[in-house]
């Protein structure tokens, strides 16, 4: 059957559920823009043509096959929300072919001579990588058509007007190590990567601020900072592999949290490329402003829905003259959170505070990344200490009498640089540790919730119990400083017994979390994945003012679409 016909066929099948997408297989380390490592099932090896016939029918079709599996948009209750917006119509196979023509020819046009590379990707193990990820709870069917690799805003800008003018889902990529299918492609589309945007454009020391692209790692960018000397950091720290536009795009956190808040304090202005290829910048350079919406505030945590970030002005800290790590252990992961709570409460500025329980600290052990280290297999909170050295001495001792009046023991901390990296590294090392773990067949779930300080001890003990009486292998860590915890959980997707297991088990954390006036996601943003939990958070008006500023900006819905909220 030719291409087109193949379309055609898929189109008229409307609803039908798509098997014709090739067996996955695990998309490596999630840092990587390229091929993956370690799959379980060979992927089938496809020519040129029948990847892009098969990925570009999944776009044509997407919204039919998709949305089978989605809730309508509840109604409304306030008139303003109740105009119709019609069903987004995606290219035909035939534009889509145009579409990638067209952005290879005026990129190459623009580039002159002696720079004809191609930033076109249709390799399938490329289009694999950009829309599964082993990371993820949450993978819906579907691949992208092509991957875009980017160099300059102006691609950037090229490759969205063509792509508006045939009505192209585009969706971008930086990290992959999101956790809600953030990246994933339900509709088709193109993947636009970031890889080659890594650079810092502008540094000023005196202002304390730099200028990023997307694709630099917070790791990366700490790493250059400490070579130019600079005495600056910049202090938001999720996983090791996450890029600045990722960590934008989901408002991630981190470790320092609790003492450096959140990617939105630290975002000064930002450069957007919008649905149609028109460039804005959100503010200017000064810490400060009055001037009008605070567009910042809309593009962090949008997740690519709502424009396509390309630079970054970000604040800067200075590094601090001390700084210290201790480790405490505790009987039960209630006596942990008290004491966790207690701290915030007393106001010891702590600059982070993370727990694990027993069951992920034997899975540090098992998993031998932190040897020759043998962690005590009980609940545990790690501190994070900084500031001038007479006030990290002060604030140690007085953690240690918190989690001593509620039954913390083995209190160690670290002595020099070498004994820091070694404390802190079992809760860095915690997920990898988990993965390291996975049998033939096996995935890791990992979610988070937030609730207030009062409620922390009362949801993480409940959620616990409910993961060991349903036989679950299951581990509860996290940002507890900031009410922000993680469950991570090991089940074999194949097993339509276990994965309803870690559903129920996720969905009831979720829930409790929102009844204790928490959130359905600390930090990891909505993505695919949470899109009713969302509903349950805010309710249909609140997400009925995100569609319609989702209309505003993006009225052809073509901005990494399905995320967040669904399709009209």
């Amino acid at each position: 059957m030719s291409s087109t016909r193949l379309m055609k066929h898929l189109y008229h099948a409307g609803r039908r559920r798509f098997s014709s997408i090739p067996t996955r297989r695990s998309a490596g380390n999630g840092g990587s823009s390229r091929a993956s490592s370690g799959p379980s099932q060979q992927l089938p090896r496809w020519s040129g043509g029948s990847v892009f016939a098969l990925t570009a029918t999944a776009g044509v079709v997407g919204f039919g096959l998709a949305a089978s599996g989605l809730q309508p948009w509840p109604k409304s209750h306030v008139l303003l929300f109740d105009s119709k917006v019609s069903s987004p119509r995606y290219a035909s196979l035939h534009e889509l072919e145009i579409a990638l023509e067209e952005i290879r020819h005026e990129i190459a046009a623009a580039a002159g001579d002696g720079e004809d590379e191609d930033i076109i990707s249709t390799d399938p193990d490329d289009l694999h990588a950009h829309g599964y990820s082993e990371w993820s709870s949450t993978n819906p069917e579907g691949l992208p058509v092509a991957v875009a690799y980017p160099r300059s805003t102006e691609q950037v800008s090229t490759i969205a007007r063509i792509c508006h003018k045939y009505r192209i889902p585009i969706i971008p990529y930086s990290g992959g190590s999101s956790l809600e299918g953030n990246f994933s492609a339900p509709y088709g589309g193109i993947s636009v990567d970031f890889a080659y945007m890594d650079r810092i454009i502008e540094f000023n020391k005196n202002d304390m601020d730099i200028v990023v692209q997307p694709s630099i790692g917070w790791q990366d960018l700490n790493e250059q900072l400490a070579r130019m000397e600079s005495g600056l950091f910049f202090p938001v720290d999720p996983g090791p592999s996450a890029k600045i536009g990722g960590m934008i795009g989901t408002n991630c956190s981190g470790t320092n949290a609790v003492r450096y808040g959140t990617m939105k304090d630290w975002v000064i202005n930002l450069t957007v490329v919008l649905a149609d290829g028109t460039v804005i910048k959100t503010r200017r350079r000064p810490r400060k402003s009055s001037a009008g919406y605070n567009l910042n505030g809309l593009f962090v945590g949008s997740e690519g829905t709502l424009g396509l970030v390309t630079e970054a002005t970000l604040k800067l800290a200075v590094v601090p003259e001390d700084l210290s790590v201790a480790v405490v252990t505790f009987p039960t992961i209630r006596d942990a959170a008290s004491a966790a709570a207690e701290v915030m409460q007393t106001g010891i500025p702590v600059a982070a505070m993370e727990i694990m329980d027993e069951v992920q600290m034997r899975v540090v052990n098992l998993g031998g990344a932190t040897a020759p280290k043998v962690w005590e297999e009980m609940p545990t909170l790690f501190f994070k200490f900084s500031g001038t050295k007479a006030s990290v001495r002060e604030h140690i001792g007085l953690v240690q009498k918190i989690t001593k009046r509620n039954g913390g023991s083995n209190f160690e901390f670290a002595k020099d640089q070498r004994e820091q990296k070694l404390l802190w590294s079992a809760r860095k090392e915690s997920l990898w540790s988990m993965l390291a773990l996975r049998k033939d067949g096996e995935e890791v779930w990992s979610t988070d919730v937030a609730v207030p300080f009062s409620r922390l001890a009362d949801l993480i003990e409940v959620s616990k119990k409910e993961m060991d009486d349903m036989g679950l292998f299951a581990s509860i860590l996290g940002h507890i400083g900031d009410g922000n915890f993680h469950e991570s959980i090991i089940y074999n997707r194949q097993k339509k017994e276990e994965r309803e297991k870690v559903e129920l088990c996720v969905k009831n954390m979720v829930r409790r979390a929102i009844e204790m006036e928490g959130t359905c996601t600390g930090e990891h943003s909505v993505g695919w994945g949470k899109k009713e939990s969302l509903l349950w958070e805010v309710g249909p008006d609140t997400v009925a003012v995100m569609r319609l500023i989702k209309q505003a900006l993006d009225p052809r819905w073509i901005m990494n679409p399905g995320k967040i909220m669904n399709l009209p």
